[in-house]
Order: C-alpha cells, then structure tokens, then sequence
C-alpha cells in the first residue's frame, strides 16, 4: 500500500467520507505524487516557487476551491478544501501552504467584492493566470492587527496607500495583493480598516529582498512597501470600515487549511518513520522491533488521527453552518481549537520522526527535516498559537 493510499485509508476509517470526497482525495494524491513529491527537496534547496505547478493546480479545481462556480470556482466545501490541503503538503509544505493562501485571496474576493470585481479578479485566481498574496501583517502589528498604522485615503476616483507589511508570504512573485489598510483616522481601530485589490504592476508599489527563513524556502517571503500606491476606487472591497471584518473571517478557513498542511506534513513524516522503523536495523533487529520505538510510532499514528478527527469535524461545522455565519464566536473557537491543537501536535509527530530517523533524518536526503522545518511556521502564522488559546479562552467565558 503507497503512502497515498495509507493515508486515504486513514481519512475514510476515522471520518467518514462521499464518494465525491474520496475522489478529491485520489485526484490529490495523484499530482501530490507527480507535481509536487518528486521535486520538493530542490525547490527549497533553490528557494523557488514553481509557477507551472501551482497553474497545473489550479487546472484541477484546487485554485478556488470554495469560491463560487460561476466565475470559475469549484464550488467545493471547507472539509473538501482540508482533503486537498493535506495530500498536497504530503509532497511539499511550502507549495501546499501558499496554495491555501491564494484560495484565501479568491474566496475574500468572490465572497465580499461586487460583481465588477469578481468578474475581473476572480476567474483568472481560480484559473492560476493569475497568484494572490495577502497582507495583514505590518512591521509594528502582527498579532495586534487592528491597529495597524498602513493608511489609505481617496483622492478623487482614486485611493492612495502608503505603509509596509510584513512577512509577505509571495511577495514580489504573486500578480495582485489584498491590502488592509487604515482608511479612517488615528484611533479608528478594527472599524477603520478596509480592504483593497492592489495589483503588481501598480506604480508605488515594491517589495523588499526575500528573507532568509527557517522553512518554507520555496516560497518568497519579504516586505510589501506602499508609497504614494494609487488604485482605483473600484478596487475597494466592500465599504469602508469592512476589510478587518474580512480579514477575520478569511483566516477563519485559513487556519483549517494551515491545519490541514500541517497533518499532511506529519503523516508523510510519521509513514516515512514507519518504513525506516522496519528497515533500519540495530544490535541485530529492526528498530522498530523495540518497544520504545513501537510505542513511539503508536502515540504519533494516534496523534494524527486526533488531529484529523478534530480538524475534520471544525470543517464539517463550517460548512454545516453555511457562508455568512463564519462571524459565529462558537465556529471561530472551532477553527482556533484545531488550529492550535493540530499544527502543535504534528509539528511534534514530525520532530518524532525525525528523531526515530536518528542521524540520517537530520540529513536533507531523507526529507524529514525540511518537513520539520516547514511545520513550525505554522503555529504562529494565521494567528500564533497563543492568540488561539486566547480567542478559545474567551469562548470559555460565553458558556457561563
């Protein structure tokens, strides 16, 4: 049985899955297995985003996952999209997790721009003609969001932005930007940020050196600088005062999708420790053959379908719930809840992994160490792990 299918199996057993979903699955795993394995180690060797790959993605449907059909979207569910998310980081994190990024951008659009700019914006995102990259994140403010200080104000039909964000996951790579920015006065809080479509060939607008980071090599990462950045009104959207509540609701499904290429991340891990377990040998028996190391391996395959049960159902309680309520306190612990739990549990069935691996994991032939690398970013982008126990402790307080 290939890793794939191993991990469908586990899918199907804990959760169960359609027929529809378990094709989603397949189709996954199958271009995780063409596109995306094979080539991993020398994207992040090389620090390159391959563009082609995220194209041919996106020709399958996973560019748009759960933006609307009619202008090009798949139409698909968030349980649908963590499917995805979690075969594709099977063969590289970084190319999985950007993914997730640009199906954010896409579904801000689609959910909360007018016609005009759907029409404009969207179908080349879902079609991958087009990559988006967002920006919440400033030097000053990352966790402390709403006060962000990036301003922009209208000038005639025209709003102008000047500021910076910070790491910028495809800055500099992607062709068009949703921008947060302060478009009421000092003081205005969360209700005076609004949201904007800033695209690449916008004169005033430039990106800093890519940053030398831990993991995620594959993916451009740097600073977005706005100076004097004169859009069109029309690439306002929503009304003023609306891009914070946007933003909010966007990482909703972006910390299920970052959930989701963190225990991808950790099954391929913990299914490579597995095979090595009952190869390696030691004082004349496999490793695995231990009950240390067999009991290591049944706390991590317990572990990951923890994760899997937990991200599964925050999912399936988003789509039960339907678009419009992802403002509902109850849903937002849901995805802080898996969140937090799943993307801290597998970085550490990864570490685990790499530890059975003994010496050879901390080599970048065996491939689990740029998984490790690669998962520990994510328990503090989409909202660090303590902001996530913190919008679960405030949860607590409704309760009573």
């Amino acid at each position: 049985m290939s890793g794939d299918d191993v991990a469908q199996a586990a899918a199907g057993g804990v959760f169960p899955l359609s027929d529809e979903q378990r094709l989603v699955v397949d189709t996954a795993a199958a271009v995780t297995h063409e596109r995306l394995r094979p080539y991993a180690r020398d994207w992040d060797r090389e620090r390159r985003m391959d563009r082609p790959t995220l194209e041919a993605l996106c020709a399958l449907g996973f560019g748009g996952i759960y933006t609307r059909p009619d202008f090009g979207g798949s139409g698909m569910g968030r349980l649908d999209a963590v499917l995805v998310f979690e075969q594709l980081a099977r063969g590289c994190v970084s190319h999985a997790a950007f993914l997730s990024i640009h199906n954010m951008v896409a579904w801000m659009i689609d959910r909360f721009g007018d016609d005009d700019q759907r029409a404009r914006f969207v179908p080349d995102l879902t079609a991958g003609r087009r990559i988006g990259s967002y920006c919440l994140t400033e030097p000053d403010h990352g966790s402390d969001a709403a006060n962000l200080t990036t301003r922009a104000w209208q000038d005639g039909a025209d709003f102008v932005l000047d500021g910076a964000k910070m790491f910028i996951s495809g800055a500099g790579f992607s062709d068009l930007y949703v921008v947060m920015a302060r478009s009421e006065g000092p003081g205005s809080g969360a209700a005076g940020i609004s949201a904007f479509v800033v695209e690449a060939d916008t004169a005033g607008l430039s990106f800093g050196p890519n940053e030398l980071k831990m993991g995620w090599n594959a993916q451009p990462t740097a600073m977005v600088r706005f100076e004097g950045c004169r859009i069109p009104a029309a690439n306002r959207i929503g009304g003023p005062g609306q891009g914070f509540r946007f933003a909010m609701e966007g990482l909703n499904g972006g910390r299920l999708n970052i959930a989701a290429c963190s225990l991808g991340g950790a099954q391929e891990a913990f299914e490579r420790a597995l095979r090595y377990s009952r190869e390696r040998e030691q004082f004349g028996r496999a490793i695995g053959d231990f009950q240390n190391t067999a009991f290591k391996l049944a706390d991590m395959d317990t572990q990951l379908d923890a994760s899997r049960l937990l991200l599964y159902a925050a999912a399936r309680a988003f789509d039960a719930a339907g678009e419009g309520s992802s403002t509902d306190p109850s849903l937002i612990a849901h995805a802080a809840k898996a969140k937090r739990f799943v993307t801290d549990t597998c970085f550490d069935v990864a570490n685990q992994a790499l530890q059975i691996h003994g010496g050879y994991g901390y080599l970048a032939d065996y491939e689990i160490e740029r998984i490790v690398r690669d998962l520990r970013v994510h328990q503090i982008l989409e909202g660090t792990n303590e902001i996530m126990r913190l919008i679960i402790a405030r949860a607590l307080d409704d309760r009573l």
